[in-house]
């Protein structure tokens, strides 16, 4: 299995399918390379080189005790792109992924980018504070961690439910999706998943949108129960100089792996990257 080293020794896993122009695929909280199986499928037989990484502490990929910070992440993901000398990448974030490459562009620059996707992303900050208050209270991220640190088995099962929209009427989403959350979610270690709620929650990438100089496709669902829109999608399309925002009437946050709303998602991505 290939496998990216960090600044810090800590190894990174990635898989690397297909051939061509490279997609980078950086996934959410508390998920793995997996979540994207279906986009980097997608992504290869239509003539790209689809590649995906799981992040420090989690699936694949070493559990170091630190670096579960958005810089770390950002350095991690740089080296994934280093160590395949990676040009002309199209990268794709989704939630705590969509910050890793927000602050990827912002700490090493644009100079390896063609295009970036955010997906349900986190930025600009999803904590409400004086400055930001629509963001979420500090409390829901204390529940989090609460959640990850007594029964994080019970608490995976139950956050698939509003992820992926389940808890709504006339919801098609599967158990088999739900139980595939909880199965990547657990294999992230306990330290990791929550260090990243902080992570995830607390910093401010607004400096790096605003650095972000490439064609830039912002996606959000209107019914996200995560990553609220109107802190998120909202703000950072008013951020990022050229982007095309699009808002998904009715999709939960994990709308690329839902079929109802993969399937637009995945119309949208292609074409993007074929622009």
């Amino acid at each position: 299995m290939p496998f990216a080293t960090a600044k810090d020794g800590t190894r990174i896993f990635y898989k690397d399918w297909g051939s061509g122009q490279p997609v980078v695929f950086s996934h959410g909280w508390p998920l793995t390379a997996d979540a994207w199986d279906a986009q980097m499928k997608l992504m290869a037989d239509n003539g790209f080189r689809a590649i995906a990484h799981d992040r420090r502490g989690g699936g694949r990929s070493d559990q170091p005790w630190g670096g579960n910070d958005l810089d770390t992440y950002a350095d991690d993901l740089a080296a994934v792109i280093e160590a395949e000398d990676l040009h002309d990448v199209i990268l794709v974030g989704h939630s705590t992924g969509g910050g890793e490459v927000t602050r990827y562009m912002g700490r090493h620059g644009t100079g390896r980018v063609a295009k970036a996707v955010l997906v349900g992303a986190i930025p600009p900050l999803m904590l409400k504070t004086d400055a930001n208050p629509e963001g979420l209270p500090i409390e829901v991220f204390d529940q989090i961690r609460e959640g990850v640190e007594t029964d994080r088995s019970q608490f995976y099962q139950e956050l698939s439910a509003s992820f992926y929209g389940a808890n709504r009427d006339g919801s098609t989403v599967t158990q088999g999706t739900r139980d595939e959350f909880w199965l990547w979610s657990m294999t992230v270690g306990i330290k990791g998943a929550y260090d990243c709620v902080k992570a995830f929650s607390e910093t401010d990438t607004t400096e790096d949108l605003k650095k972000i100089d490439v064609p830039t496709l912002i996606v959000h669902g209107d019914d996200d129960q995560i990553v609220p829109k109107i802190a998120a999608g909202d703000k950072s399309s008013k951020l990022v100089k050229d982007c095309i925002y699009k808002v998904y009437p009715g999709a939960p946050h994990g709308l690329a792996m839902v079929p109802k709303f993969a399937e637009i998602f995945n119309k949208d991505l292609l074409e993007f990257a074929r622009s």
